[in-house]
């Protein structure tokens, strides 16, 4: 079988230095693209030297299009109004979109669920095995306790982080109100501050830590009478991340268009 050609979206960022990392060094990918912002101050360099690696004759373009119509797949960790316009530069070519982006809106979540009628896309706030299987023992948990017992998400990151509560913290807390049949929206707590008065039941909390250089630490607290439940994940190498990104790349051969997530892509949606 010939390799996934792929093309990392945002290939300037950490996250995408890192996955044109992995890409070299996975078997059954070729890189074939990597997008930046025009206005990038790496734009034309070779993709592998721009990661320590050989050249690969990959030159960081600001074409997506034309990045995008020699790819089978492509990896986006950039920005939401840039994951957007790649979305529907992809569904337009037939190529399928993992997505690793956060902070998205309402219509650009809605603009995500367009082009996935016209192929397959992974979105998840966070692209790590560990943390997708962390949440389904959230939903589960809270399935099982109910609303009497208060659900506190508690999230860190470096400091550089431009977004509150991290994806990967929504995920979790999306997890939690399947668990309890209910919307998030309609029952999420927030930058608590002052005389806020009582906790409200039902409510799952969110709070935000930023500082020094942490990848990304999550706890999800389950607090009732007397007792507590703590479930976290720790993240100690960006690399999962490209690594499960890379992971879904490949699991998206073959598949019918839809929005799926990493635990449809790890065999646990459902579990």
């Amino acid at each position: 079988m010939s390799d996934v050609r792929l093309v990392v979206v945002g290939a300037a960022g950490r996250m995408g230095r890192m996955l044109i990392a992995a890409a070299g060094e996975t078997k059954g990918v070729a890189l074939t693209g990597a997008v930046v912002s025009p206005n990038s101050l790496v734009l034309g360099e070779d993709a592998g030297l721009l990661v320590g690696r050989p050249a690969n004759g990959v030159r960081l373009s600001a074409d997506a299009a034309a990045a995008l119509a020699t790819a089978d797949v492509a990896i986006d960790f950039s920005t939401p109004a840039t994951t957007v316009a790649a979305a529907g530069l992809a569904a337009a070519q037939g190529v399928a979109h993992v997505i690793g982006t956060t902070g998205f809106s309402s219509d650009d979540l809605a603009a995500l669920a367009v082009a996935a009628e016209r192929v397959p896309v992974v979105r998840s706030g966070n692209m790590s095995l560990g943390v997708n299987l962390l949440a389904v023992l959230v939903e589960r948990a809270a399935e099982a306790l109910g609303p009497a017992w208060d659900i506190e998400i508690v999230e860190m990151h470096h400091r550089m982080k431009v977004d509150a509560p991290s994806g990967t913290a929504l995920l979790l807390g999306e997890a939690a109100a399947r668990g309890r049949e209910v919307s998030l929206a309609e029952h999420s707590a927030r930058a608590r501050d002052g005389l806020t008065g009582a906790r409200r039941e039902g409510d799952i909390g969110f709070a935000s830590l930023r500082g020094g250089t942490v990848v990304g630490e999550h706890s999800v607290i389950f607090a009732g009478a007397g007792e507590r439940i703590e479930l976290a994940h720790r993240a100690e190498d960006r690399g999962i991340f490209a690594r499960g990104a890379i992971a879904a790349a490949l699991w998206t051969r073959g598949r019918p268009a839809g929005l799926y997530s990493m635990a449809d892509v790890l065999g646990l949606a459902g579990a």
